[in-house]
C-alpha cells in the first residue's frame, strides 16, 4: 500500500498517535517498503509536526483520529513531498483528495506484484537506515536519529538476551504496549524485542498516564513491565494514599512488611541469599496481595528508565519486595546500553553493560567521575542531514558522548551523577550538579512535587519548589488544589491548607517552616558552603507537559523554566548582599 501511494526510497512515513497494532503495521511496512518509519509524538503542536515531517521528506503520514488529523491539515499546504495522510483510529469525518481510511489503505496493495515489494526488501542493507527518531531535545530543534537495521536487529536480540526474555517456543512472556512510540525505550520493547522473541503485545487505551493502566496491568498480568518514573511515582502515591485510608492494623502489619521487605531485599543486593522466616510470612500477608492489586503479580522483570528516579521510590517498591531495575542508554544507542539485573544490582546504579556495548568515562576527575561514552553496534548512524551536530556526538575513534557525567564503582556497576550541561557552575567557579540536591530537597519535605536548583554564574544558589497537587484528567494542567496526601501532610503540621494558593497567599506558617526546616536539613549535609541552597520560592503551578516546563519523557526542561520564572529567579539576586 506504501508503494502504491509512490512511499520514495529514504523518505519518511510519519505515524502521529496512540500505541495500537495499526502503529506497530505502518512502522514495520513502512520499513519494508524501503522508506523510514517516524514516529510524532502525539502531544506535539501543529508546527512540531511539520518540523519533524518536512526534515524527513515524509510521502506518506498516518494519523490515529480527527484531533490529529487537523494538526496536519493545518500545515499540508507547506509538505512539498506529502503524497497521502491515512487515519486509522476512527471512521472519516470528512471526504478529501488524498486522505485515506484504514481499510481504503489496505485495500490500495492488492494490485503491486509481490515481485516489486521482494526487489526493494532484496536491496536493503543492514548498514542502511530504516528509523528515525526525533530527540526530543531539551535545547533547540529536535534532532532525527538515525537508526539502521542492524542498530535495531543487534540491540533487540543482544538486550533482550541480556535481560533473559523467553522466546516463545518455550514460555511466553507478555508485554503492554503505553509508552509514547515515538521514543526509543517502548520502539525497542514493544516492537524489536518483542518480535525477536515472539512477545505478546496488548495495547493499553489511550488514556493509560491518566490513570487506566493499573486497570489494563490487572487484566493483562504482563511478565515484563518499562515504566519511566513518573509512572512509578503515581503509582507510589496512590498506594500511599490507599494505606493512608486503611485501619490501624492493616497500616501496622504493613508498615512491618515493609520494613522486613527492605531490609531482606538489601540484604539479597548485597549476596546474602537466605529467605527469613519473617520474609516468607511478609510475603504471604502483604506483598502477593499489592502486586496482584496493580497488576504485577506474574511480573520478573519490573524496569525503569528515560530519566532519573528517586532513590526513595526505589525503596518503596523493593520494601514491597517488587525491585524495579534500571536501565540507561539514549536514543542514539537505540535505547539500552546498561542494565541492571536481578542477581546483578545496586541501589540507583543503571547496572552493567549490555554484552557487546563498552563505556568510557572520559577524562575522569579525582572521584571518577566523567563523561560516558559508549561503542557498540548499537550507536547510531548519524543525525538526519545533521553532520556537524554529528560530529559533536561521536568522536573520531566512534565513541558516543552522551553528555552525561557518572562513575564506575568497584563492580563495574555504572551509576549517572549528572548531566554536563545542567551543571550549575557558581560565581565562585564552584561545579555543583543540581539532580542530587533537588531529589535530596523533595524527600526532605514529601508536600514538594518539583524543585528546581538555579545558581549558574551566581554567588550562591536558591531553589524554584512547587507543590503536589490534582492535575486535570483531560488537559494535564495542574491545579491549584492539593493532593489528598499533600492535605495530610498539612494538617499534621496543624495547618488548614487545602490549595496552593491559600498557602502561598498567607504565607503559611506551618507549612513555610517545614519546607525551611527541610532545605536546612539538606544543607547540613552539604558538600561545602557554595552547595547549599540560600533561598527558594514556592510557584502557584507545578510543572507540566502542558506548561512546558516538561519534555515527553517529564524530564525537566531547565532552559523553559529559568524563562518562564526569570523574574522570581531575579528576585533572588535583587538584594547585593549574599545571605548568610
Amino acid at each position: 500500500s506504501c508503494l502504491q501511494l509512490g512511499l520514495e526510497r529514504f523518505h519518511g512515513v510519519c505515524i502521529l498517535g496512540f500505541n495500537s497494532a495499526e502503529w506497530f503495521i505502518a512502522d514495520i511496512g513502512a520499513i519494508l517498503a524501503g522508506g523510514f518509519a517516524v514516529g510524532i509524538y502525539t502531544t506535539n503542536s501543529p508546527e512540531a509536526c511539520h518540523y519533524v515531517a518536512e526534515n524527513c521528506s515524509a510521502n506518506v503520514l498516518v494519523v490515529e483520529n480527527h484531533k490529529q488529523l487537523q494538526k496536519i491539515l493545518e500545515i499540508q499546504h507547506k509538505l512539498p513531498h506529502l503524497k497521502a495522510i491515512i487515519q486509522y483510529g476512527e471512521e472519516l469525518k470528512e471526504k478529501r483528495p488524498n486522505l485515506y481510511s484504514w481499510n481504503e489503505f489496505m485495500d490500495l496493495g492488492k494490485d503491486v506484484p509481490d515481485t516489486q515489494l521482494r526487489e526493494i526488501i532484496e536491496s536493503q542493507k543492514p548498514n542502511q537506515c530504516c528509523t528515525l527518531i526525533y530527540t526530543s531535545g531539551t535545547t533547540g530543534q529536535p534532532k532525527g536519529v538515525m537508526l539502521s537495521h542492524d542498530n535495531l536487529t543487534w540491540t533487540a536480540a543482544a538486550a533482550g538476551r541480556f535481560i533473559m526474555l523467553t522466546d516463545a517456543k518455550e514460555k511466553q512472556e507478555l508485554v503492554v504496549s503505553y509508552l509514547p512510540l515515538s521514543h526509543i525505550a517502548a520502539q525497542m520493547s514493544d516492537i524489536w524485542s518483542a518480535m525477536t522473541f515472539g512477545v505478546q503485545v496488548f495495547f493499553a487505551q489511550p488514556d493509560a498516564l491518566k490513570g487506566t493502566l493499573v486497570d489494563t496491568l490487572r487484566e493483562v498480568r504482563p511478565t515484563a513491565f518499562l515504566g519511566v518514573p513518573r509512572v512509578w511515582e503515581k503509582m507510589e502515591e496512590k498506594m500511599k494514599s490507599i494505606g493512608a485510608k486503611s485501619s490501624a492494623l492493616r497500616r501496622k502489619v504493613a508498615s512491618w512488611a515493609k520494613g522486613v521487605g527492605l531490609q531482606t531485599n538489601l540484604k539479597r543486593m548485597n549476596g546474602y541469599s537466605e529467605v527469613p522466616v519473617n520474609f516468607r510470612l511478609a510475603r504471604h500477608l502483604v506483598y502477593k496481595k499489592v502486586r496482584k492489586a496493580i497488576g504485577l503479580d506474574r511480573c520478573t522483570k519490573c524496569y525503569t528508565g528515560a530519566a532519573p528516579i528517586t532513590r526513595e521510590t526505589l525503596e518503596f517498591f523493593l520494601s514491597l519486595n517488587i525491585p524495579v531495575f534500571e536501565l540507561y542508554g539514549m536514543s542514539e544507542s537505540s535505547g539500552p546500553h546498561t542494565i541492571s539485573l536481578p542477581h546483578a544490582f545496586k541501589l540507583t546504579s543503571c547496572g552493567k553493560e549490555v554484552t557487546g556495548c563498552q563505556t568510557l568515562i572520559h577524562k575522569p576527575d579525582g572521584d571518577g567521575n566523567g563523561e560516558i561514552c559508549f561503542s557498540g553496534r548499537h550507536i547510531f548512524m548519524g543525525y538526519l542531514n545533521m553532520e556537524e551536530k554529528t560530529k559533536e556526538a561521536i568522536d573520531e575513534d566512534g565513541w558516543l558522548h552522551s553528555g552525561d557525567l557518572g562513575k564506575h564503582d568497584k563492580d563495574g556497576f555504572l551509576y549517572i551523577t549528572g548531566r554536563i550541561k545542567e551543571l550549575i557552575i557558581t560565581a565562585g567557579g564552584e561545579n555543583v550538579p543540581p539532580v542530587p540536591i533537588e531529589d535530596a530537597v523533595k524527600d526532605a519535605v514529601p508536600i514538594l512535587s518539583n524543585a528546581m536548583l538555579v545558581g549558574d554564574k551566581a554567588k550562591f544558589l536558591a531553589m524554584l519548589l512547587t507543590l503536589k497537587c490534582k492535575v486535570d484528567v483531560e488537559t494535564g494542567e495542574p491545579g491549584d488544589d492539593l493532593t489528598p496526601e499533600a492535605i495530610e501532610y498539612c494538617q499534621k503540621l496543624g495547618s488548614k491548607a487545602t490549595k496552593v494558593s491559600e498557602i502561598i497567599s498567607s504565607k503559611d506558617k506551618a507549612i513555610y517552616a517545614a519546607i525551611q526546616k527541610g532545605i536546612s536539613a539538606v544543607n547540613e549535609g552539604a558538600v561545602s558552603n557554595a552547595q547549599k541552597v540560600q533561598k527558594w520560592v514556592l510557584l502557584e503551578k507545578d510543572f507540566s507537559l502542558f506548561g512546558g516546563e516538561l519534555g515527553p519523557t517529564m524530564k525537566l526542561k531547565r532552559l523553559v523554566v529559568a524563562q518562564k520564572y526569570k523574574d522570581q529567579i531575579a528576585q533572588f539576586y535583587a538584594d547585593v548582599d549574599t545571605p548568610t
